[in-house]
């Protein structure tokens, strides 16, 4: 997993990888700001702009530039927020054929509609290629925060710019006579200076300054504020404040004395009036230690580290959470009545996993539903339907026992994902011992789905006992089997009731033995919202398409970049450092030439096709590249001839000592020596032609000799005389004095430094009569 972090929320940001990411467009920094600021994507006639280029354009092309989108999820088209949000787009808003919301824009010079998951999706795939390009890697996974336990959608620094907004739209109604909803520029341009006041007023309580140059109808307007009206102007929102902190202090159970710190985080906290209202419903000073901007983010970057195998972090648990209880809903076997029952309460734990146990005849239907409609901050309360198939009763009539099992997964997305049913097989007497084998290694395998079962059949008089649980595959509860369960197994018929006999009752025939077989039941899903998988391979179709175009989008503009560089660049240069290195008469063509293709870049060289741009480019090159490389070359040449000089005096001042019979080189012979002289010699006086060739060259003429000659001519040279001069001199071995036992004696410091040499030696035997232990017998004949 690499370590990108992608947040969503009223006041979310983006951090890409565990340290500190480069922000797209200017030098190193954390890449932050809030989703709706970065969350721009531009439409354009031949590509598509995303992220903070975006933004650049939201005014100038605002009708093909979508933002703000992110509140559209999992909303119709008809929902009243979506109408109400509708009249502050600058971009239309249309029905799909799902009744879901599209965008509709101008894209490659024709009208294209997307859908809010497309357009999100550009957006994350726009992420997604920042930071592999800054994490020189690829991104496998990201990290989502979605707000949970408790909040206000409709809580958070737009909804104080909203209130900013209708203030000034009325003010300048009347003051002006100015309706700055009806051009929706003005509108923008009118938000944008509104956030600006916004954070001025978190520091500044005095009267501020709203000024805008030619707002409408070339009309300058003006306005001011202070912190005291806006805290009037908010005191609805600021009303709303204390309400989720209510709803956190009840699902967590705890009191406010309970609570021993409170940290803030998110932009508009920044506002001193939500500081002040936080403050006082926890009757305590509140931290902002933390980076507001960064804080979550980085919170998701180290939630990465944790699941990268890249990082080593310390141990955390973390607990994921259900934030809305989630019910299902069934009608019973050949029945009328409906059976209700909350799989996953509040705040239960995820992921998770269950096993319901139903008993039917046939095919059956669940719907899976949010349990508190009120408490879903959409509309929507529905999850999906799911058609569990392919059941039939047993073949002596009874109901089937059908195993469901329902879980919400890491990502909290709640899905039936399997359902088997139990069928009872009869076997004869010669299959026992296979069938007792089978049922063995049943019995063996963790218990999935008979040690994990809830039994929810409601005509039960004892459904309601004590559940069995199963968490992603492990049993996290032990309780006696159902009594259900219990009661139809008394049913099968028993090996040890099979043999009971009547005293007054003759025996009766053996009954056939029963092997259990669990048989996987296909389901069909159907989510609300979600994507048919014909539609979904579309997107992803289309997405690929507008990759390649961007693609090739980005490359035409970076060939048409390069020809403007290289003109601005040269222009400037032919004036200074290039100037004379180019005759009068080629200069000036080559100056024309320079404007021609500066004029044809912003005429018909506008909108051309890439291989254009780099034509025009090869035409400049061949006059700009000589010039270039002249320049080059009177810089480095002369170093490097400095270089060679150096080199040959070295090793010409060394043959000159060798001739004089320095000891140093005494040892070399004579003929390679000979050799470094030649080879001195010869590069000495090639060295002497070409500086005299170059010396009668003018600067704007092409060099006799190129810096890159003179490095290899270097590299020669020092292979040749450099194994010669750097020869070690021979080791000269002292002779040894030979011992005898009739001879002189060797003085003390000879012997101790044989005796050093020696150490660790073992002694010589002569003749073998001799041994390790005994003393030399050169050594016996000393007094």
């Amino acid at each position: 997993i690499a370590t990108v972090a992608i947040l969503g929320g009223p006041a979310a940001h983006w951090v890409e990888s565990f340290e500190k990411a480069r922000e797209e467009g200017s030098g190193s920094g954390t890449w932050r700001g809030r989703w709706r600021r970065r969350s721009v994507i531009s439409f354009g006639s031949k590509n598509r702009t995303i992220g903070v280029a975006a933004k650049n354009q939201q005014i100038t092309h605002a009708n093909n530039t979508v933002s703000n989108f992110k509140r559209f999820h999992g909303r119709a088209f008809n929902d009243p927020f979506i109408q109400k949000e509708k009249e502050n787009l600058s971009y239309d808003l249309v029905q799909l054929k799902n009744g879901g919301v599209g965008i509709k824009v101008m894209y490659m010079d024709e009208e294209h509609l997307f859908s809010v998951e497309q357009i999100t999706a550009m957006l994350l795939t726009k992420l997604k290629e920042t930071a592999e390009n800054n994490l020189k890697k690829p991104v496998t996974d990201c990290v989502i925060s979605v707000l949970g336990t408790a909040f206000d959608p409709f809580l958070g620094g737009k909804n104080f710019d909203e209130k900013l907004v209708e203030h000034f739209c009325a003010e300048f109604k009347t003051k002006y006579k100015l309706d700055a909803k009806s051009k929706i520029r003005a509108l923008l341009r009118l938000y944008q200076e509104c956030e600006k006041l916004k954070k001025l007023m978190s520091s500044n309580s005095t009267d501020l300054p709203l000024n805008i140059e030619c707002f409408m109808n070339d009309k300058d307007v003006s306005g001011k504020m202070n912190r005291s009206q806006f805290e009037e102007l908010c005191a609805e929102l600021l009303q709303k404040i204390e309400v989720p902190l209510y709803s956190l202090m009840e699902q967590t159970h705890l009191k406010v004395e309970d609570v021993s710190a409170v940290e803030i985080v998110g932009g508009a906290t920044r506002i001193p009036a939500v500081k002040e209202r936080i403050a006082k419903f926890f009757g305590k000073d509140i931290s902002t230690t933390l980076n507001a901007d960064e804080a979550v983010a980085r919170g998701c970057a180290l939630q990465c580290a944790i699941l990268s195998p890249a990082f080593k972090v310390r141990e955390f648990s973390v607990t994921d959470a259900v934030p809305f209880p989630i019910s299902l809903v069934w009608n019973h076997d050949s029945e009328d009545t409906e059976g209700v029952h909350e799989v996953f309460s509040r705040n239960h734990a995820a992921p998770f996993s269950k096993v319901l146990t139903f008993l039917r005849r046939g095919p059956f239907e669940l719907e899976a539903f949010y349990s508190d409609p009120q408490g879903v901050p959409y509309p929507e309360a529905k999850i999906g339907r799911f058609v569990v198939q392919n059941v039939a009763a047993q073949k002596d009539g009874e109901k089937s026992r059908v195993k469901v099992k329902v879980r919400v997964n890491t990502h909290g997305i709640f899905t039936v994902s399997t359902a088997s049913m139990v069928e009872k097989v009869p076997t004869e007497e010669n299959e026992m011992s296979s069938a007792e084998a089978d049922m063995d290694c049943m019995n063996q395998r963790p218990p999935e789905n008979p040690d994990t079962d809830k039994n929810v059949q409601q005509d039960n008089s004892e459904a309601g006992t004590q559940p069995q649980v199963q968490t992603d595959a492990q049993q996290t509860s032990q309780s006696p089997p159902s009594p259900e369960l219990t009661s139809e197994e008394n049913k099968i018929p028993d090996a040890d009731k099979a043999n009971e006999k009547k005293v007054d009752q003759p025996p009766e025939a053996k009954k056939p033995k029963i092997k259990v077989v669990n048989v996987e039941l296909p389901i069909e899903a159907n989510l609300v919202w979600q994507l048919g998988k014909d539609l979904l391979n579309m997107y992803i179709e289309t997405e690929g398409k507008m990759i390649m175009q961007d693609k090739l989008e980005k490359e035409r503009n970076d060939a048409k970049n390069a020809v403007e560089e290289y003109v601005y660049e040269f222009r400037d240069k032919l004036c200074g450092p290039y100037e004379k290195f180019i005759c009068e008469q080629d200069h000036q063509n080559f100056l024309r030439l320079l404007t021609e293709t500066e004029d044809w870049l912003y005429e018909e060289g506008e909108d051309q096709a890439k291989q254009a741009y780099v034509d025009k480019l090869e035409e400049l090159m061949k006059i700009g590249t000589p010039v270039k490389v002249r320049f080059q070359e009177a810089e480095e040449r002369p170093k490097m001839f400095e270089e060679l000089g150096q080199r040959l005096q070295h090793y010409a001042k060394i043959a000159a000592d060798f001739r004089n019979k320095d000891e140093k080189y005494n040892h070399i012979d004579e003929s390679e020596m000979k050799k470094v002289e030649k080879s001195v010699n010869e590069v000495m006086e090639w060295m002497n032609n070409v500086m005299n060739a170059q010396a009668k060259k003018s600067l704007d003429q092409d060099p006799v000799v190129r810096a890159q000659e003179i490095k290899t001519k270097i590299k020669e040279l020092n292979n040749t005389c450099e194994p010669v001069v750097t020869q070690p001199k021979p080791k000269i071995e002292s002779p040894k004095l030979e011992r005898t036992p009739n001879g002189p004696n060797i003085d003390k410091k000879e012997e101790d430094l044989e005796d050093k040499n020696n150490f660790g030696a073992e002694p010589p035997h002569q003749n073998g009569e001799c041994y390790p232990n005994e003393k030399n017998s050169v050594n016996m004949d000393l007094d």
